[in-house]
């Protein structure tokens, strides 16, 4: 096997594990908060084993590691807010919903990156308009607020993931990881009793109550299998791909998550025909986005921070 194609199994064994996210969320019995606090609690603790982490950590300039700290927040609170989608929702459209980030992305990269305002960008969200329109008509009444909330998920992906690519090539990818998920980790633990207050569809926000033994296995999941292990392989990967290429890969991490979610949690009696429809629009979009020229580096959920020959992704 060359190391293109094994580069090429490797991207799509991460987009695979990335789209297990949306379904372990599912699983997961905690709510929102305390899920997403345990989970970049595990991660910033296996990295802060790393002594290339500290290393990087001594040599970040003040500045820059005040903006990725802040960066880190949006993470948190993308991560929040996906997780919410899901406890409101099903899996199936939380991940649906965070297909919408390119289309966010392309709204607010000219704002936040300085850069010319693309027509080709502005007609990408106008084509999701209509899939949009369906994917809402086609879920039950009470699932709509989950659509609301991993909208939002999405915006915050768009936001952090346009910031990631204006900083990324100042600093190593793993010492960013670790900055940027123990800033979001601090900042879930103040804002946790504020929380409740200001976003009431959270749920539970109490962050003192022990996992049960069973959720800590399925946590261990999410964030050394799902987050440590695909950021590494990625990243190998990408050596012997373009980013083009990888970004292709990336925009499947929806179909499979909605796919797992029929396999694994029998969503499909959920939803109806005119759901899916929806979201065939609105991927079909996001899929040949890259194919209409030069493909922008964004963000994704699962991945933090890389340079030119990477892709910035959460």
């Amino acid at each position: 096997m060359t190391p293109t194609n094994k580069a090429f199994l490797q991207i799509h064994f991460c987009v695979v594990l990335w789209g297990f996210t949306a379904i372990l969320g599912k699983v997961i019995t905690l709510a929102a908060l305390p899920l997403v606090w345990w989970r970049m609690l595990m991660v910033t603790a296996a990295l802060a084993l790393v002594p290339r982490v500290w290393r990087g950590l001594r040599a970040m300039p003040r500045r820059l590691l005040w903006a990725y700290a802040g960066i880190g927040v949006l993470v948190a609170l993308h991560w929040l807010t996906f997780y919410a989608a899901i406890k409101l929702s099903n899996a199936s459209i939380a991940a649906t919903c965070i297909a919408l980030a390119t289309v966010f992305t392309a709204m607010v990269e000219p704002w936040l990156a300085r850069s010319r305002f693309s027509r080709r960008d502005f007609m990408l969200g106008v084509a999701v308009l209509p899939g949009v329109a369906l994917v809402v008509g086609g879920v039950p009444d009470g699932m709509r607020i989950g659509i609301v909330v991993g909208a939002v998920s999405a915006l915050l992906v768009a936001l952090f993931g346009s910031l990631n690519k204006r900083l990324v090539e100042h600093a190593d990818p793993l010492t960013v990881t670790a900055l940027e998920l123990g800033a979001g980790t601090l900042a879930l633990t103040l804002l946790a009793p504020v929380l409740p207050y200001i976003l009431p569809v959270l749920g539970d926000t109490d962050l003192l109550t022990l996992p049960s033994a069973r959720d800590i296995g399925w946590l261990l999941v999410l964030a050394l299998g799902c987050t440590l292990l695909p950021f590494a392989l990625s990243l190998a990967a990408l050596r012997h791909m373009s980013a083009f290429s990888a970004q292709l890969a990336v925009n499947l991490e929806p179909v499979y998550a909605i796919a797992l979610a029929i396999v694994l949690l029998g969503e499909q009696h959920e939803l109806s025909l005119q759901f899916y429809l929806g979201v065939a629009i609105i991927l079909i979009a996001v899929f040949i986005y890259p194919l209409l020229g030069k493909p922008r580096r964004g963000g994704h959920p699962e991945m933090l921070a890389t340079a030119e020959s990477k892709i910035v992704v959460e």
